[in-house]
C-alpha cells in the first residue's frame, strides 16, 4: 500500500436510487441491486486500496447518495471546503461529512447556505498542482468559485456545463498525471471549451466521443500512471495507452443508475499542489437594475435565462414588486460572469432587456474610437437593436437616430458642443465620426407593458404578445389586425406591405389590390417576382402558367411571366404600361394608380428583371428603408427574405405581422423580442380574405351607425 495517496470512500450500505436528480436516475428508481451495488463497491475498492490508502466515512441511513463520496467536499492541504447541496434530497449529508473531516483534523470551510457547490463533483485540481477547475451550470453556482480561490489560494478556472446528464465536472472532465486531460468537449459551451485549449496543449488534450462519455469514462480515478474506470472502447484504450496509461476497468453499472461511477465513489484528501500558487478567479461582477411590469410581460424571466445560457449566474438583491395594477416592478440583480470577455457579451444582452446601472453616478460615458477606414467599425463596436437607444456623452444622456437593429453608433459634431448619435450600418460610416465601442454609458428605453398585456395606455394591437402559433383562431386575429389597420388609415397613419409571390399564386393578389385601393397600405415591399406574377395574372390570367380560375396548367404557360417581363421592359416601367392601358388590374396597376409608393428588390434568381427592379443591393436596402420611415404597422406576407430584412430595419414601436404558412418564418421575426409583433402561421391567401371580409364588416357597421 502506497500511504502517500489519500482517498475518502463510503460503503454501499443504505444505497438505492430512491429520488430523481438527474437524468441517469429516471426510470431506475428502487432498480439498483443491493447485492451487485455492494460487489462492484468492493471491487473498486480492493483495486484502490492495492494503491493508495483508503479511508472510510460511516454511512448514514437514510442517505442513499453518500457512497458518492466526491461530492462531500473540496480538500486541499489540511482546508476542506464543505458541500451545499442543490438538491434537498442530498443536504442531510453535509453534517456527517463535516463531522468526519473535523474529526480527522481538516479545517472546514462553509459557504453561504444558499450558495450551491457540491465539492470534488464539481472542482477538480489540476494533477501538477497548477490550478482549479470548477464547474458550474447545473450543481454548483458560479459565485461559490470566488471563495475557493481565496480560500485555498489557488487560481480557480470556470466551466459551463451544457449538457444535463453530465451535471457534475466530475462526470466528463478528468485531469490526469503528467498535465494530461481526458474530457467530454461536447459537455462545455464554446468559451469553456476555449478556456481548456488556451491551458492545455493539444498533445495533452484526450478527448473522447458521446459513447465513452455515457459509460462514465470521464469519471475515473488516476493513481500515478493507472486510470481507474467503468468502461472505455479499444479506441479510448488507445489514446490513453499512447499517453502512457494504463486502464483499469471495473464494472459499477449499479451505481451508472444513480449518475455516478469510480470517480463519484471517492474523494482524494490530499492533493498536489505548488507552494508559489497564489488566489486567483477570473469572475467579475456587475450590478443592474430593471424596472416595468417585470412579472406580467416575462421580461425578468428572459433577462436571468440570457445570464444563465451565456454563462454568467445571478443573484437578485433586492425586487419589488408593483403594488397596483398600473405599477411598475423594479429588480437589483447581482451578475456574475467567468471573465471580463463574457461579461461584456452579458451587458450587450442585457442592455436589451434596458438594464441600467442603479448608480446614476457611477454610469461612465459610452467610450468612443475613431473610423479609421470609411465603411469600417473600430473592434469591439456596440451592435444595436430595435429599442430606442442612449449614450451618454459628458455626463448627458443622447437619444441615437435613425434606430434600427445590426448597426453601429455613430457620433458626430463632437468638437460642436452638440453632438449628434446615429445608427448605421457599417457601410456608411464615415472619416471623422466616432463608434461607440464596448458597452459602458448604453442604455435601451423600453415601453412600459401594462399588465394586461397591452402597452400602456394604448387599447391596439389586445392580442400582440411576440405570439407564435398555427392553433390560435385565425379569425380572431384578423379581426384585431382589421381594427388596428382601419384606425391607422382614419388617423392618417401609414401601413407597410412586404409581400412575397405565394401572395399571387394562392389568390391574395386581388385582396392586396383591395387593401391598396381601398387605402389601407401606403407603401409596398417585394422583389422582382411578386410583381411579375401579379402582372401575369392581370394580363393572361395565370400566375408562372397556372389558370387562377380553374386552377390548371394553361398550355404555354411557363412561358408567360417572360413575356409579360418583356411587354413591360418594351414601355420602359410598370408606371408607363398603365398609363397605355397595358396594365389595367391588380396590387401592381393600384399602386400606380392609388400613387401607393412600391420598391422592388432584385436578386440572382430573377428573370428579366423588370425595369422597376432595383439590381443594386445597397441601393435596394436604401430604397426600403425610406418607406419603411415613419411607419405605424409593417405587414408581412409570406416572404422570409424579404420579411426578414424588413424585420432588420424596423425600430421597436412599429407592429409588425407576419403571415407565413411556414412557422419558421414567423418565429425567426417575432424571436426579435418587440412586444408589438405576432405570428400567424397560416395560407397567406386565405388570411388576405379573411381580413378583407372583416374590413368590410367594419365599413357596414360605421356606414350604419354613421
Amino acid at each position: 500500500m502506497n500511504s502517500e495517496l489519500r482517498f475518502l470512500m463510503c460503503p454501499p450500505d443504505h444505497y438505492d436510487v430512491d429520488y430523481v436528480i438527474n437524468p441517469w436516475m429516471e426510470g431506475n428508481i428502487h432498480k439498483s441491486s443491493q447485492e451487485r451495488a455492494i460487489e462492484q463497491w468492493q471491487s473498486l475498492y480492493g483495486i484502490i486500496k492495492s494503491r493508495a490508502r483508503v479511508d472510510l466515512v460511516t454511512p448514514a441511513k437514510g442517505w442513499p447518495d453518500m457512497v458518492f463520496t466526491a461530492n462531500a467536499g473540496l480538500v486541499l492541504d489540511k482546508t476542506v471546503v464543505l458541500s451545499r447541496f442543490f438538491h434537498k434530497e442530498r443536504q442531510g449529508e453535509e453534517p456527517y461529512f463535516k463531522a468526519w473531516f473535523e474529526e480527522n483534523g481538516f479545517t472546514v470551510k462553509e459557504l453561504p447556505k444558499e450558495l450551491p457547490f457540491e465539492g470534488a463533483g464539481d472542482a477538480l485540481l489540476d494533477r501538477e498542482g497548477r490550478w482549479l477547475w470548477a464547474g458550474y451550470g447545473f450543481r454548483s453556482e458560479l459565485d461559490s468559485h470566488g471563495y475557493l480561490a481565496e480560500w485555498l489560494d489557488i487560481e480557480v478556472l470556470s466551466l459551463h456545463l451544457v449538457d444535463e446528464r453530465f451535471y457534475h465536472l466530475d462526470t466528463c472532465f478528468c485531469p490526469l498525471e503528467g498535465g494530461y486531460l481526458l474530457y467530454y468537449p461536447e459537455a462545455f459551451d464554446s468559451y469553456s471549451n476555449q478556456l481548456i485549449e488556451r491551458r492545455v496543449p493539444v498533445e495533452k488534450r484526450i478527448t473522447m466521443g458521446e459513447a465513452d462519455a455515457v459509460n462514465f469514462s470521464c469519471n475515473a480515478v488516476n493513481i500515478r500512471d493507472v486510470v481507474i474506470m467503468n468502461k472505455a472502447s479499444e479506441e479510448l484504450r488507445g489514446k490513453l495507452a499512447a499517453a502512457g496509461f494504463e486502464v483499469v476497468e471495473t464494472p459499477l453499472t449499479e451505481f451508472l443508475k444513480a449518475g455516478g461511477a469510480s470517480k463519484c465513489l471517492t474523494l482524494r484528501v490530499n492533493e498536489p499542489i505548488l507552494e508559489d500558487r497564489q488566489a486567483k478567479a477570473g469572475l467579475e461582477s456587475r450590478t443592474i437594475l430593471l424596472q416595468g411590469h417585470l412579472l406580467d410581460s416575462g421580461l425578468i424571466n428572459r433577462a436571468l435565462d440570457t445570464i444563465v445560457e451565456g454563462g454568467g449566474s445571478f443573484q437578485v438583491l433586492n425586487f419589488q414588486l408593483g403594488e397596483q395594477r398600473q405599477s411598475t416592478s423594479s429588480a437589483k440583480i447581482k451578475v456574475t460572469a467567468p471573465s471580463h470577455e463574457v461579461m461584456e457579451e452579458l451587458m450587450s444582452q442585457l442592455i436589451n432587456f434596458g438594464a441600467v446601472n442603479p448608480e446614476e453616478s457611477a454610469i461612465a460615458d459610452a467610450q468612443l474610437e475613431p473610423v479609421e477606414m470609411a465603411g469600417v467599425a473600430p473592434d469591439d463596436f456596440y451592435v444595436t437593436t430595435i429599442y430606442p437607444t442612449e449614450v451618454r456623452l459628458a455626463g448627458q444622456w443622447l437619444r441615437v437616430e435613425n434606430q434600427r437593429m445590426d448597426g453601429a453608433i455613430a457620433i458626430s459634431g463632437l468638437g460642436s458642443g452638440a453632438p449628434i448619435a446615429r445608427c448605421k450600418l457599417l457601410r456608411d460610416l464615415e472619416l471623422g465620426e466616432s463608434v461607440v465601442t464596448g458597452v459602458e454609458g448604453i442604455r435601451t428605453v423600453r415601453k412600459v407593458e401594462a399588465r394586461d398585456g397591452k402597452p400602456a395606455g394604448s387599447q391596439e394591437f389586445t392580442f400582440m404578445g411576440s405570439g407564435v402559433s398555427s392553433e390560435r383562431r385565425v379569425e380572431l386575429m384578423v379581426e384585431q389586425i382589421a381594427w388596428e389597420l382601419r384606425q391607422v388609415r382614419d388617423r392618417g397613419g401609414k401601413t407597410v406591405v412586404a409581400a412575397g409571390p405565394v401572395t399571387i399564386h394562392t389568390g391574395g393578389g386581388e385582396h392586396l389590390a383591395h387593401l391598396i385601393r381601398e387605402g389601407y397600405v401606403q407603401a409596398l415591399l417585394g422583389g422582382n417576382a411578386i410583381a411579375v406574377h401579379d402582372m401575369e395574372q392581370a394580363m393572361m390570367g395565370t400566375s408562372l402558367g397556372v389558370d387562377m380560375k380553374q386552377g390548371t396548367s394553361v398550355r404555354g404557360g411557363h412561358r408567360h411571366h417572360l413575356k409579360t417581363i418583356n411587354t413591360i421592359r418594351r414601355h420602359g416601367s410598370i408606371t408607363q404600361a398603365v398609363e397605355a392601358g397595358i396594365l389595367t388590374s391588380g396590387v401592381m396597376y393600384e399602386c400606380v394608380k392609388n400613387n401607393v409608393p412600391f420598391s422592388l428588390a432584385g436578386s440572382i434568381r430573377d428573370d428579366g428583371p423588370l425595369p422597376d427592379t432595383i439590381t443594386d443591393m445597397v441601393a435596394a436596402q436604401q430604397d426600403y428603408a425610406r418607406l419603411i420611415q415613419g411607419a405605424d404597422v409593417v405587414l408581412m406576407l409570406s416572404s422570409m427574405l424579404h420579411s426578414i430584412g424588413v424585420g432588420n430595419m424596423t425600430p421597436s414601436g412599429v407592429k409588425l405581422v407576419c403571415v407565413d404558412i411556414n412557422p419558421a418564418v414567423v418565429t425567426k421575426l417575432t424571436d426579435r423580442g418587440s412586444l408589438e409583433s405576432v405570428g400567424i402561421v397560416t395560407d397567406v391567401g386565405l388570411f388576405l380574405s379573411l381580413l378583407v371580409q372583416q374590413l368590410d364588416r367594419l365599413t357596414s357597421r360605421y356606414q350604419v351607425s354613421a
